[in-house]
Formats: C-alpha cells, sequence, structure tokens
C-alpha cells in the first residue's frame, strides 16, 4: 500500500496543551445510526487491520424492519420521491435532459414521470450539454425550475460555459433582475471500471464559480431531503450524486421533511479526531471507524453534505473539540473539496488544532479502467486508519 500523503508543516503546534484522552481499553461496536455499545469481553482489541470491515448493525430482534415507521427505498428511488413531490406541489418544476423521459433516465431516477406529467415537463433533449443546459437556465429565468440531468457529470464539462457564465452569474450580472432557480445533477464518482472519461468528480471544477451551491447526498434519506431543498432554492444548486450509491437502501419517514443546503450532518459523534468527509467515502470512513473503536481511538465523523458554502458552524464546533482534523474525499487532490475546506479550517480555527490537518484524497491521474489500479487511485479504509493513529500520536 503506498504511503499516505500528509501536509508537514512549520506551524509550530502546541501539543503540550491538550492531551488526548486515554485510550479505552474495552471493545465496542459501531452500529449503523453511529452509536456505540460496549461488549463483554474485555481487550478484545484487533491487532490486524481490517480494509473491509463494516459496521455492525444493531441486533433487533423484538422489532422488525417492516415495523418500524417510514418505508424503505433505495436512493435513487428517494431521488424520484423527492423530484416527484415537488413536481406534485409546484407547476413550474420540471425535468430536461438526454433519455429523462419515457426511458426513465440513464439510473432510472425519473421513470415513469414522462407518463405522470407528459413531455413538456419531462423533456427529453439530444446529446447537446451545452444547449440543453442553457435552456434550462433560460427556463429559470422566465419564472420555471428546471432540473438538468446529466447523464454523466463527466458530460457537463461540455456544458461549462453556461454554468459559469450564465448559470452563477447572471443573478448579479442583471442587478438582481432575473433568479435562477436551476437545479443541475447527474451521477458523478469513481465507478467500478467506467474508465477516466466516466469516474470524473467535478466538485473541483465547479467550486470556484460564484453564485453556484453545491451538495453532495450520502444516504437515500438526504438524497431526498437536498433534492427538495434544491428545487425551491431560488439560488442554482448542483446536485452530486454517486454511481456506486444509487441502490443503498434505507428507511426513510413517510412525512414530508426538506433539509438545509448548508447544513453538515454529524454522523457518528466522538472525542479524538474529527474527520470530514462526504459522498461515498462517508462508507469507507465508516468501515475504518470499526477498526479505529476496536483499538481504542473515538473518531467524529462528519458528513459536510454543503461543498459550498461549508457548515463551520458544525465543522468548527468538531474542532474545538477534537483539536485533529482529517479529511478524507474521493476528490482529486490537487485544488480539490479538500484542499478548500483546508484553508477554512485554517483560517478560522487554527489556534484549536494540535496537529496539522491530514487531507487524503484520490490520486492526481486519470481513472485507470483496470480495477486493481483504479482501487489504487482512490483512499481506502486502511488508509483512513493509519491516517489517524499518526494524527493521534
Amino acid at each position: 500500500m503506498a504511503a499516505i500523503p500528509t501536509a508537514l508543516s512549520s506551524v509550530n503546534y502546541k501539543n503540550s496543551r491538550r492531551l488526548l484522552p486515554e485510550r479505552k481499553r474495552n471493545s465496542f461496536v459501531i452500529h449503523c445510526d453511529g452509536s456505540l455499545s460496549g461488549l463483554n469481553t474485555r481487550n478484545n482489541r484487533s491487532s490486524q487491520l481490517s480494509t473491509n470491515a463494516v459496521a455492525t448493525k444493531k441486533d433487533n430482534t423484538t422489532a422488525s424492519t417492516a415495523s418500524k415507521p417510514g418505508h424503505e427505498l433505495l436512493l435513487f428511488e428517494a431521488l424520484r420521491e423527492g423530484l416527484e413531490e415537488e413536481m406534485d406541489r409546484d407547476p413550474c418544476v420540471c425535468v430536461m435532459g438526454e433519455d429523462v423521459g419515457h426511458y426513465g433516465g440513464s439510473y432510472k431516477v425519473t421513470k415513469g414521470l414522462a407518463t405522470k406529467y407528459g413531455d413538456l415537463r419531462v423533456l427529453d433533449t439530444p446529446i447537446a450539454e451545452n444547449s440543453f443546459t442553457g435552456m434550462g437556465i433560460g427556463a429559470a429565468m422566465t419564472g420555471l425550475r428546471p432540473i438538468v440531468e446529466g447523464m454523466n457529470m463527466g458530460f457537463l464539462l461540455l456544458a461549462f460555459n453556461q454554468i459559469s457564465n450564465n448559470c452563477g452569474m447572471l443573478h448579479y450580472t442583471s442587478g438582481g433582475q432575473f433568479k435562477i432557480p436551476i437545479v443541475i445533477r447527474g451521477p458523478g464518482g469513481v465507478g467500478r471500471q467506467l474508465g477516466a472519461e466516466h469516474s470524473q468528480r467535478l466538485e473541483s471544477y465547479f467550486q470556484s464559480i460564484p453564485g453556484i451551491q453545491m451538495v453532495a447526498c450520502s444516504t437515500p434519506y438526504n438524497a431526498k431531503g437536498l433534492m427538495k431543498a434544491a428545487i425551491r432554492s431560488d439560488n442554482p444548486v448542483i446536485l452530486f450524486e454517486h454511481v456506486l450509491l444509487y441502490n443503498l437502501k434505507e428507511r426513510i419517514p413517510d412525512e414530508e421533511y426538506v433539509l438545509n443546503l448548508e447544513e453538515a450532518e454529524m454522523v457518528r459523534p466522538g472525542e479524538h479526531v474529527t474527520i470530514l468527509t462526504y459522498s461515498r467515502m462517508r462508507y469507507h470512513v465508516m468501515q475504518a471507524a470499526k477498526t479505529l473503536v476496536n483499538k481504542g481511538y473515538d473518531p467524529e465523523v462528519i458528513d459536510i453534505r454543503s461543498l459550498k458554502p461549508f457548515d463551520l458552524h458544525t465543522i468548527g464546533n468538531s474542532v474545538k473539540k477534537t483539536h485533529r482534523v482529517l479529511i478524507v474525499e474521493e476528490c482529486m487532490r490537487t485544488g480539490g473539496i479538500g484542499a478548500s475546506l483546508t484553508a477554512s479550517i485554517n483560517e478560522n480555527f487554527h489556534d484549536y488544532l494540535d496537529a496539522p490537518i491530514v487531507c487524503l484524497s484520490s490520486q492526481d491521474v486519470p481513472t485507470p479502467y483496470a480495477g486493481a489500479l483504479e482501487e489504487w487511485t482512490v483512499v481506502q479504509p486502511a488508509q483512513i486508519v493509519a491516517a489517524v493513529e499518526q494524527l493521534c500520536q
């Protein structure tokens, strides 16, 4: 395994003023809801790193999953449910993109919507990303609330001119005469041998565009809540969905809910180190958390969700508590979300840090097609465990 890149700093951190709480020697189990429970056996610490560790689900024999409130949905179904609820609520909401109509979208997020709402509200477009993205921006200027689907996030590079020069700037350059309530969404991230052009992480490309908000969903619950919030926002929002999370299943509430576009999620409270992550890497971090807990560490895991702007309130409170930060992302290392997040934390919370911030990112190479090589380019749970151990020394 390649050595974990860590940022070395000449800053003299005052490690002497705060000591890491003594590691608990008894073992714990981390549940899927982020809670901890103690095991009866003591000193049962894992001496071997498990890269395939998974969070243990609660053993609840008194109540079955079916008896819990809410309903189970896959992530792509949760996106569709949120979209459908907003289309029912507001006749100005419409969808456009390649194969979003009767085919139902490349990952079936819009399946059945064309039949229900008609071809004008669910509009199939030619393979012309720059054109139909511009059409969506124009529709937003006239009062509609379009959702533009990119069949793959990599294809939206063809629409970069529309997104940067029009989508993000028209509200300002028009002197506030126009609002651009548009949602741009689609699958991205490193899949399973999809090749370099279909394994793009475009967060770093779009984060510098003024006027754009960016969010990344990671569970069916927040996928639906963020979709509804993005549609209702008067700002242009880019919703990043990971291609490997579409079949993730979760029970979500029956009642309506809308999430805050600018709020991070506390996935697991802890005391020793703050781990900031988003999208698919949330699950790599939680896999590593099982090993870390067995080794006596107590990591705090935050899914930042809002990639622009950052929720510095939640992040700052965590940094003030743990004094150590590890950022885990699938984005590229150079100019990525992690780099911007590192700068923001150093600018706002430098005095609370007892160690330099460590950022684990994908390597700055095109994603290989070969499965073994593809895996090497992305952060793995073993690297996360080793980074936490290094930070907490």
